[in-house]
């Protein structure tokens, strides 16, 4: 079931014929949500606004919902929620186990494409935001009931491989003995011997025809280098607390074989044409063209992606695809889909979204890399941020700091302001979690408890109750719209909400039903909080 204020908006429009724009009301005098539908509709009508009001509160039917409907002013109209039905509902949320998220009516199968390190290399400050974001989309997507395929397309095929391998056999390195770190510094020599020796060149992209070509020796050494990386960024991922497994690696590798089908069925159709020497598809709308084979007869990212399309809505039966990638590669998946559109890799049914978002800064407000110009390991990242708080909070600082603003904007990284527990920070929600969680404690020990709600006297349990209702609204349009940071300004707002009840409604000084309730609304506000920052991929600790 929908939320007080969803329902109430429903009706609202179903007399009213438009949205009524539900806003909070601005002073509890005036109730709990204001519309000025009436002044709008007024100006289509030719009506006085405060009779087309009338119009509507006359045929409106809420009276299970609300107390009966005030016009106020020039026609706006006042809408309170009935103290019992606001009690019942947060009660009701107190002992859903999904703490009022309402699952979905139409589920779905969405993939999502996150992380997507280079095999060999440790994972960067590039891959943080890509990481962070798509774990949220898939916790979000997965509460509201949907099924979601993570793909975790790594770097694991190329031609930085011949080198890598060559590199090893003149070392006589043994490829068991390494880490990633270990295997990042024999790249870094392999390309310089690349740059030096000519011969080491040609016996590197020798080395690669080798691998492409199934050379048992070849594919050993390229394997071990594989799970080698795998062991890396699994080591990175857990202290990250992110759910991304080895059941969710899917790299560029797995589409080797369907790229010369993906050419051939173009070519075919008459969708891909040769344009001097190379297989292209030509899409309206686009300066360039998706590039499927090179002149020389090799495959690119283009055709990659295409064949990534194709196998993510025909074999996983996808209805839903979302690309969490930079901004950079806004204009690469634009011409993607419109090529897998135009080929029917893409059909109408099937939504695919490219979510990008912007650069880590530095506290220099420059993008955040080395001395030396490279970018920042990401394990040295998260050193960082611990070096001003535990694990754990300075887990939900990072967090929270790439969550909270729009994803498209660039965000500084600055451990000292994110890691505080106050103001709008994961610290701050984390200490909300636990500062009521020490009440819930107390009680406890005194053998009080509450489970049911019947008392919202005062404003600021009632603004509390009101605000927890809408818990389930605000993850709806995280799911439908991708949007965390909206999330993330609920529960920064419940928790200023909480804190206003805490300092002006005694809790365990109450007593009777009055305290029955505020427990019960104190209980309610752990619960959504602990599975509001679940959803954002932070952990919601007892104590602090």
């Amino acid at each position: 079931m929908s939320s007080l204020p969803s329902q109430l908006s429903e009706r609202v429009q179903s007399v009213a014929g438009i949205d009524p724009e539900m806003r909070p009301a601005t002073k509890p005098q005036f109730g709990h949500f204001q519309s000025n539908v009436a002044l709008r509709l007024a100006k289509q009508q030719g009506k006085p606004p405060r009779q087309v009001a009338q119009e509507i509160v006359d045929k409106l039917d809420v009276g299970d919902l609300c107390e009966p409907v005030e016009i106020a002013g020039p026609g706006f109209l006042n809408f309170r929620l009935r103290a019992d039905v606001l009690a019942g509902a947060v009660t009701d949320q107190l002992h859903d186990p999904r703490a009022g998220i309402t699952p979905t009516e139409l589920p779905q199968t969405v993939v999502i494409d996150y992380s997507a390190p280079n095999a060999a290399k440790q994972m960067h400050v590039g891959h943080l935001r890509s990481t962070i974001i798509g774990d949220c989309f898939n916790r979000v997507l997965r509460a509201k009931g949907h099924t979601v395929i993570a793909q975790n397309h790594i770097g694991d095929w190329g031609r930085q491989f011949g080198m890598l391998i060559e590199q090893a056999l003149d070392e006589k390195l043994d490829l068991d003995s390494l880490d990633l770190a270990g295997a990042e510094e024999l790249y870094k020599r392999a390309n310089a011997h690349l740059k030096s020796d000519d011969a080491f060149a040609d016996r590197a992209r020798e080395r690669v025809v080798k691998l492409q070509n199934g050379d048992a020796d070849t594919r050993a050494m390229w394997r071990k280098m594989i799970d080698l990386s795998k062991a890396g960024f699994n080591k990175t991922y857990a202290r990250m607390g992110v759910l991304l497994t080895d059941a969710d690696y899917a790299g560029e590798s797995m589409y080797n074989e369907m790229l010369p089908q993906v050419c051939d069925d173009l070519e075919q159709r008459g969708i891909a044409k040769l344009d001097q020497g190379a297989l292209v598809v030509f899409v309206k709308g686009f300066d360039a063209p998706a590039i499927l084979r090179n002149s020389q007869g090799g495959y690119g990212y283009d055709v990659t992606d295409v064949a990534a399309v194709r196998y993510r809505v025909d074999d996983l039966e996808a209805n839903r695809l979302i690309y969490v990638v930079g901004s950079e590669q806004t204009y690469h998946f634009n011409l993607i889909f419109a090529v897998c559109r135009e080929a029917g890799y893409l059909p109408a049914w099937v939504s695919a979204q490219h979510v990008g978002y912007g650069m880590v800064l530095g506290p220099d407000g420059k993008k955040f890399s080395t001395r030396e110009g490279t970018a920042v390991h990401l394990n040295d990242l998260l050193d960082e941020a611990e070096e001003h708080a535990a694990p754990e909070i300075a887990l939900a600082a990072i967090k929270y700091a790439d969550l909270s603003n729009s994803l498209q904007k660039d965000y500084v990284f600055d451990p000292v302001r994110m890691t505080q527990t106050t103001g709008d920070t994961g610290p701050y929600l984390q200490y909300a979690h636990a500062r009521v969680s020490q009440i819930l404690r107390k009680a406890d020990a005194e053998g009080l408890s509450g489970d049911t709600i019947s008392v919202l006297d005062e404003v600021p349990e009632q603004e509390l109750a009101l605000w927890l209702t809408r818990f389930g609204d605000a993850v709806d349009e995280v799911a439908d719209e991708l949007t965390p940071h909206k999330l993330c300004t609920y529960l920064y707002e419940l928790a200023t909400k909480y804190s206003t009840f805490y300092e002006n409604c005694p809790v365990l000084k109450s007593d009777g039903d009055v305290r029955t309730s505020r427990l019960a609304l104190c209980a309610t506000t752990k619960r959504v909080l602990a599975t509001g920052l679940d959803l954002l991929g932070i952990a919601a600790p007892e104590r602090m």
